[in-house]
């Protein structure tokens, strides 16, 4: 089993009290422990899950800038596709999520990024998770429990 281990843990390099928990990432069998962004035009999925409750809060795209300032800040990063730039989650909201562990999936192009949910919501709209839709035949169903717990 190849490990991947952080750099030192909680030293704050911005005034959000950021830190280089993922910096100078390195694995033992010598794979390099970065998403491929060969295969979206650049982008690679990025989910954020509470670190709490396991309840998945969103999904997101992250391109290389956006990975390595999560790697860097210790908050989640992506990029805005109705934008079209890096984008600090809770940047205008003060929503942020700070990110306790990322994996990355066996093909290396989705990210999980697992976060403190810090302001309450995730969603644009003011809701926890992004995933309150829920599919009922051929409705939509406004559902605001986590998934599975109904």
């Amino acid at each position: 089993m190849s490990t991947v281990e952080p750099n030192e843990p909680n030293q704050p390099d911005d005034a959000n009290g950021g830190s280089h928990l993922f910096s100078n990432l390195a694995s033992d069998s010598g794979v390099v422990a970065a998403p491929d962004f060969s295969k979206l035009h650049g982008l690679v999925a990025a989910v954020a899950q509470d670190a709490g409750t396991g309840e998945v809060l969103m999904l997101g795209f992250q391109d290389r800038e956006a990975w390595e300032a999560t790697l860097a800040t210790g908050f989640a990063h992506y990029h805005s596709r109705s934008r079209g730039r890096l984008w600090k989650k809770g940047e205008s909201s003060g929503n942020v999520q700070r990110v306790v562990e990322i994996r990355l999936d066996c093909d290396q192009d989705a990210v999980l990024m697992i976060v403190e949910q810090q302001g309450g919501s995730a969603c644009h709209t003011g809701r926890r998770s992004c995933f309150f839709n829920r599919v009922v035949g051929s409705s939509l169903v406004v559902d605001e429990t986590p998934p599975g717990s109904a």
